[in-house]
């Protein structure tokens, strides 16, 4: 069946959220609605539309000068066999020892190596963008110089490929954590799929605000693969919850806003020990020395 999309872009989250929720009652109604931030720290958010019939020009129009957005663009998508795409566009994932797999390629794993199911759902982290990927360079790093891991957080867990990472390689106590109550769900499901009961314990918080984090801390790593803004934000918390000697994994950023957050987190007592570019995101592995 042929779909359409309608586009846009506007200054702010309020204005955007209020866009979104006047879309619900477009004639004809759209079939899905999202907001998103545009990830380049321009302040921009993206409004888009799925409908099933083409949407009335006129009706977008109006909500652009309501809303002062930007001119919706519209775009038809043909018919996709979405399993097919999914097994051109999602291959397998190596990042050192790890090899994160879909479902589809279930019938091809390495031997050696650490095996993750991970199935494209409503939760980043398949392990096929960079800043993921990075995150599991940067551990795997770590492994290999032999650091060992008693207690772990993954702060922003999405998928939890990170925490259930930690959890097949290590004997670490891992908590995963994300302010999404679907992405908490979704980690739920990913960890039953992959056969590990409760290795990791999973609970919905902003940052490390829940009792379960404040009492498994200090940790000896701890991921945050999210955004600069909130990065910046959590540094002090981050501190507090870190051991001494302990690692932090950071992601979630563009090369350009790296030497900033390097920065403030040495200000929280933070010291760099590898930064790793991959195309436009950087992964950076901290060590908290005070």
């Amino acid at each position: 069946m042929t779909t359409f999309t309608a586009l846009t872009t506007m200054m702010g989250k309020p204005a955007a959220q209020a866009m979104s929720d006047a879309m619900e009652g477009l004639e004809p109604a759209p079939t899905g609605v999202g907001v998103f931030e545009v990830e380049d720290n321009s302040g921009l958010w993206e409004v888009g539309g799925y409908f099933e019939a083409a949407p009335d020009g006129a009706s977008l129009a109006l909500l652009c000068a309501t809303f002062g957005a930007k001119p919706f663009v519209v775009s038809e998508l043909p018919e996709t066999d979405w399993v097919a795409h999914v097994k051109r566009e999602l291959p397998p994932v190596e990042a050192g020892r790890f090899f994160v797999y879909g479902s589809h390629d279930a019938d091809a794993l390495p031997e050696g190596r650490v095996c993750l199911l991970i199935d494209a759902a409503m939760a980043f982290g398949t392990g096929h963008h960079g800043t993921t990927l990075g995150c599991l360079r940067a551990f795997d790093r770590l492994l290999t110089d032999g650091e060992k891991f008693g207690d772990v957080a993954d702060v922003g867990c999405g998928t939890a490929v990170l925490a259930m990472a930690v959890a097949k390689t290590t004997d670490a106590n891992v908590i995963a954590s994300d302010i999404d109550p679907v992405a908490v769900e979704v980690a739920v499901v990913n960890m039953a799929t992959n056969g590990m009961g409760d290795a990791v314990v999973c609970v919905t918080a902003a940052g490390f605000d829940d009792p379960a984090l404040a009492g498994a801390a200090p940790f000896d790593l701890i991921f945050a693969n999210i955004l600069k803004g909130p990065l910046i934000m959590l540094a002090p918390e981050m501190a507090k919850h870190a051991k001494k000697g302990g690692f932090a994994i950071l992601s979630g950023l563009l090369n350009e806003q790296a030497d900033d957050i390097i920065a403030v987190y040495a200000r929280s007592g933070f010291n760099l020990v590898h930064r790793d570019e991959i195309v436009d995101w950087t992964t950076l592995t901290l060590r908290q020395e005070t």
